[in-house]
Protein backbone atom coordinates (compact mmCIF):
# COMPACT_ATOMS: atom_id res chain seq x y z
CA UNK A 1 0.00 0.00 0.00
CA UNK A 2 1.56 3.35 -0.77
CA UNK A 3 1.51 6.24 1.55
CA UNK A 4 1.71 9.76 1.04
CA UNK A 5 4.49 11.50 2.01
CA UNK A 6 4.26 14.64 4.32
CA UNK A 7 5.60 18.24 4.07
CA UNK A 8 6.10 20.41 7.50
CA UNK A 9 7.49 23.70 7.10
CA UNK A 10 8.63 25.02 10.25
CA UNK A 11 8.99 29.05 10.85
CA UNK A 12 12.22 29.82 13.12
CA UNK A 13 12.66 32.92 11.88
CA UNK A 14 13.58 35.25 14.32
CA UNK A 15 14.53 32.78 17.26
CA UNK A 16 18.61 32.35 18.54
CA UNK A 17 20.76 29.09 19.16
CA UNK A 18 19.81 26.85 20.70
CA UNK A 19 16.24 27.15 19.65
CA UNK A 20 16.49 26.57 16.22
CA UNK A 21 18.25 23.26 16.44
CA UNK A 22 15.69 22.22 19.71
CA UNK A 23 12.48 22.91 17.94
CA UNK A 24 13.87 20.91 14.61
CA UNK A 25 14.74 17.98 16.92
CA UNK A 26 11.07 17.93 18.12
CA UNK A 27 9.37 18.20 14.78
CA UNK A 28 11.49 15.56 13.41
CA UNK A 29 10.53 13.22 15.91
CA UNK A 30 6.56 12.26 14.91
CA UNK A 31 7.85 12.06 10.84
CA UNK A 32 8.01 9.09 9.19
CA UNK A 33 10.35 8.01 6.71
CA UNK A 34 10.13 9.77 3.48
CA UNK A 35 8.69 12.57 5.10
CA UNK A 36 10.10 16.28 4.62
CA UNK A 37 10.66 18.77 6.89
CA UNK A 38 11.62 22.60 5.31
CA UNK A 39 12.80 24.67 7.75
CA UNK A 40 13.19 28.51 7.75
CA UNK A 41 15.48 30.45 10.09
CA UNK A 42 17.65 33.59 10.32
CA UNK A 43 19.91 32.46 12.54
CA UNK A 44 23.59 31.78 11.47
CA UNK A 45 24.49 29.39 13.41
CA UNK A 46 21.71 26.99 12.56
CA UNK A 47 23.84 26.03 9.20
CA UNK A 48 26.38 23.80 11.53
CA UNK A 49 23.70 22.95 14.17
CA UNK A 50 21.15 21.59 12.11
CA UNK A 51 22.97 19.78 9.77
CA UNK A 52 25.06 18.13 13.11
CA UNK A 53 21.89 17.12 14.53
CA UNK A 54 20.61 15.85 11.33
CA UNK A 55 23.79 13.81 11.16
CA UNK A 56 23.22 12.29 14.73
CA UNK A 57 19.63 11.73 13.44
CA UNK A 58 20.69 10.11 10.41
CA UNK A 59 18.17 11.81 8.26
CA UNK A 60 19.30 13.59 4.90
CA UNK A 61 19.55 17.66 5.07
CA UNK A 62 20.17 19.96 2.32
CA UNK A 63 20.65 23.76 2.30
CA UNK A 64 18.54 24.98 -0.39
CA UNK A 65 19.22 28.74 0.48
CA UNK A 66 21.66 30.94 2.26
CA UNK A 67 21.21 34.29 1.79
CA UNK A 68 21.76 37.89 4.56
CA UNK A 69 18.29 37.47 4.92
CA UNK A 70 17.31 33.42 5.69
CA UNK A 71 18.49 29.62 5.71
CA UNK A 72 16.13 27.24 4.43
CA UNK A 73 16.74 23.88 4.83
CA UNK A 74 15.01 20.59 3.53
CA UNK A 75 15.04 17.48 5.95
CA UNK A 76 14.51 14.65 4.20
CA UNK A 77 13.43 11.60 7.80
CA UNK A 78 14.59 8.35 6.85
CA UNK A 79 14.65 5.18 8.92
CA UNK A 80 18.21 4.91 9.52
CA UNK A 81 19.24 5.17 13.38
CA UNK A 82 22.89 6.09 13.58
CA UNK A 83 23.11 5.15 17.33
CA UNK A 84 21.82 1.70 16.97
CA UNK A 85 23.56 1.07 13.58
CA UNK A 86 27.08 1.93 15.90
CA UNK A 87 25.49 -0.34 18.45
CA UNK A 88 25.10 -3.19 16.32
CA UNK A 89 28.12 -2.93 14.81
CA UNK A 90 29.66 -2.89 18.28
CA UNK A 91 28.07 -5.80 19.53
CA UNK A 92 29.18 -7.96 16.30
CA UNK A 93 32.58 -7.33 16.12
Amino acid sequence: MLRCMTTIRLDLTGLKCPLPVLKTRKALMPLRSGDLLEIHCTDPLSVIDIPNLVRETGDKVEITEHTAQRIVFLIEKTDRLIGKANQSSATQG
